[in-house]
C-alpha cells in the first residue's frame, strides 16, 4: 500500500467525526500525491458540509475531474454541492453527463436529480425520477431513502393539490 492510501484512509475514518484529523491526513495525502482524486473530493465535501463555502468546494471538485474525469466518487458530492449553491442549471448539466458514465452508482446520481427537482420544485418530475431510481436499485441500501424521499415528495404534491382545490372553491363562492 502506498503511503498515500495510508493517509487518505486516515483522513476517511477521521471523518466527519474529527476534522482536525481529516485535514491533517489530507494535508499529508496530498502532498504525497497532489491529483489524488479521493482526497480532492474529500476536502471538497469538507467544504461543502462543514465550512459552507461551496465555491471554494466547487474548485476542489472541478480539480479532481480535471486529473480524472472517470472519478466517479466526485459526482455526488459535486453535485449536491452544486444545489446547495443554487446552481440548478449546472447541476443538471452534470447529472445528465454522470448518468451517461459507465460504472456509475445510477441510483445515487438519480437521487440527487430528484433533490435538485424538488428544490425547483418541481415535485411531479421529481417523482417520476424515484420511480426511475427504485427500477435502478440494485441492493436494499437505497430502499429507504427513496420511500422517505418519495412519501415526502408526495405531501407536497397532495398540499399543491389541496391549495388549487380550496383557491377554486374561494373562486366559485365569489
Amino acid at each position: 500500500m502506498k503511503t498515500v492510501d495510508k493517509y487518505l484512509f486516515q483522513a476517511l475514518d477521521s471523518y466527519p467525526y474529527s476534522l482536525e484529523e481529516t485535514i491533517e491526513s489530507l494535508d499529508y495525502a496530498l502532498s504525497y500525491d497532489d491529483k489524488n482524486t479521493m482526497a480532492l473530493c474529500l476536502y471538497g465535501q469538507v467544504f461543502t458540509d462543514q465550512l459552507l463555502k461551496y465555491e471554494e468546494a466547487k474548485e476542489y471538485f472541478q480539480k479532481a475531474l480535471s486529473i480524472n474525469i472517470y472519478a466517479l466518487e466526485v459526482y455526488p458530492f459535486y453535485i449536491h454541492t452544486l444545489i446547495l449553491n443554487e446552481d440548478y442549471e449546472e447541476a443538471m448539466k452534470l447529472i445528465d453527463f454522470a448518468l451517461a458514465i459507465r460504472g456509475i452508482n445510477k441510483t445515487e446520481i438519480l437521487l440527487k436529480k430528484v433533490m435538485l427537482l424538488e428544490s425547483q420544485q418541481d415535485f411531479k418530475k421529481a417523482l417520476k425520477v424515484i420511480n426511475k431510481a427504485k427500477l435502478l436499485t440494485i441492493n436494499n441500501s437505497y430502499d429507504y431513502i427513496i420511500e422517505e424521499t418519495e412519501k415526502r415528495l408526495n405531501k407536497k404534491t397532495n398540499g399543491d393539490s389541496k391549495k388549487e382545490e380550496q383557491t377554486k372553491k374561494k373562486k366559485k363562492n365569489k
